[in-house]
């Protein structure tokens, strides 16, 4: 990728959601912003967040990502009659093109080169809780609840990658249990389980979130684009294989500037400035 293809996304307007970058647009905060409804996704929504995530492979700013909800929720999933009711309505080819779409979604949450957090308060559930499983890191509340509710529908719990992710997240029987039942994941077996990496009181939650983000945004970005890249690939590797490509990732890092400067702040004991390259 050649540097006239980067642009800055510390201007981005939103459409269908909030999009607040810090000062110097290293961290974004992503808040869906429905909440008199829970912060439900429409297809708008929906094509905007993959459309964003797919292009933010350009931003010569954004290193990661905050995704969360407004006013206490994360997100219901997809608004019942702004996206279920039509669905029923909906020819094969067209029902084919839209879960293609929410797919497409999760792949570009995936292969964007920012590392994403979800600050999950409230309800997370449906697609809501698809878009914190496919985020990097998780977040929550104790009151968080988490549903991959699907078949409550009467639909399939193989929405979105979940049957791909969600066992790899907190293995295969926690993943077939939550998947079938569409029952909701208490906070605290979400912690237990490792879907959330830690629990923070509400008023506590954003801060962390954007605390964490930040410290990977001021690290070795150029190290953390490697091993996202790296985390997803491994899926499709056999070990020797993974090694190979792990042994020429690793490499690859070794010729960056970062590298450099961390071993002469190390040896001058001083902390290391981390520019990405």
């Amino acid at each position: 990728m050649s540097d006239t293809n980067l642009r800055p996304f510390k201007d981005y307007k939103a459409r269908h959601f909030l999009w607040e970058p810090s000062a110097d647009g290293r961290v974004a905060t992503l808040r869906l912003n429905r909440p008199e409804k829970k912060n439900p996704l429409t297809f708008e929504s929906y094509a905007e967040l993959r459309d964003l995530f797919r292009d933010l492979v350009y931003a010569s700013d954004v290193r990661a990502i905050v995704l969360t909800g407004a006013g206490g929720n994360f997100s219901s999933g997809g608004d019942v009659f702004e996206i279920i009711e039509p669905l029923t309505r909906m020819k094969m080819p067209d029902l084919l093109a839209f879960t293609r779409m929410t797919g497409d979604v999760v792949k570009m949450m995936r292969k964007c080169p920012q590392l994403i957090v979800a600050a999950v308060d409230g309800v997370c559930a449906g697609a809501g809780a698809i878009l914190a499983m496919a985020s990097d890191l998780r977040l929550a509340t104790p009151g968080a609840k988490t549903a991959f509710l699907f078949t409550r529908v009467g639909l399939s719990g193989a929405d979105m990658g979940a049957c791909g992710i969600l066992p790899r997240i907190i293995g295969q029987g926690r993943a077939t249990e939550l998947l079938l039942t569409g029952r909701t994941m208490s906070a605290e077996e979400g912690h237990d389980w490792g879907f959330y990496n830690a629990l923070h009181p509400a008023t506590d939650l954003e801060p962390r979130a954007l605390a964490l983000a930040r410290s990977l945004a001021d690290g070795p970005y150029f190290a953390h684009r490697m091993t996202k890249t790296m985390l997803n690939q491994a899926w499709t590797m056999g070990l020797d294989e993974l090694i190979e490509a792990e042994a020429q990732a690793q490499a690859t890092c070794m010729t960056t500037g970062d590298f450099r400067r961390a071993y002469e702040a190390f040896a001058a004991k001083t902390k290391p400035t981390f520019e990405g390259n």
